[in-house]
């Protein structure tokens, strides 16, 4: 299995799962037994409940796996974009950048676009930017080097 547009792995044992587009003869829904998957992979093995053999198996290639958001632990980066957009950030070095109007979503990871005193900046959303994201108020970051503009100057120690 490869994880769709390069997005993390996510199956885990036990999960039930819909199998797409349906085949004839095969169950529609089907449980993971075992994976060798982790968060950090975009493939594994998996074998479902569905596939007792390798005939079984061959028949699944193509398919796309449909899991159940709530079953599904996508880390504390993943918040549902209605409760992003309009939320302040505040960087360490250089203090409010202002709030984010739109979320891009992007293959690789996904991108704020921030409205603020330095203008229009973007920033990605990845463990190293976005360094809290509670479920309200500010959002800290810690912008690498040229995304905010040289003249913004900076309100912290590091710069």
């Amino acid at each position: 299995m490869v994880a769709l547009r390069g997005l993390p792995f996510l199956l885990e044992e036990g999960m039930r799962v819909a199998l797409t587009p349906p085949a004839l003869g095969r169950e529609r829904f089907s449980t993971v037994v075992e994976s060798d998957g982790t968060y950090e992979d975009e493939s594994a093995l998996v074998r479902f409940s569905c596939a007792d053999n390798l005939d079984d198996a061959s028949a699944l290639s193509g398919c796309f796996v449909l899991a159940d958001d709530a079953d599904l632990d996508l880390g504390p980066l993943t918040a549902p974009i209605d409760e992003i957009v309009g939320r302040e950030v505040v960087d360490e070095r250089y203090g409010v950048l202002g709030t984010i109007t739109e979320v891009i979503l992007a293959p690789a990871n996904d991108a704020w676009v921030i409205d603020g005193p330095y203008g229009e900046l973007i920033i990605p959303v990845v463990e190293s930017v976005v360094l809290d994201l509670p479920e309200t108020g500010a959002v800290s970051v810690a912008v690498p080097g040229g995304i905010v503009p040289d003249e913004a100057g900076s309100t912290g120690e590091n710069a």
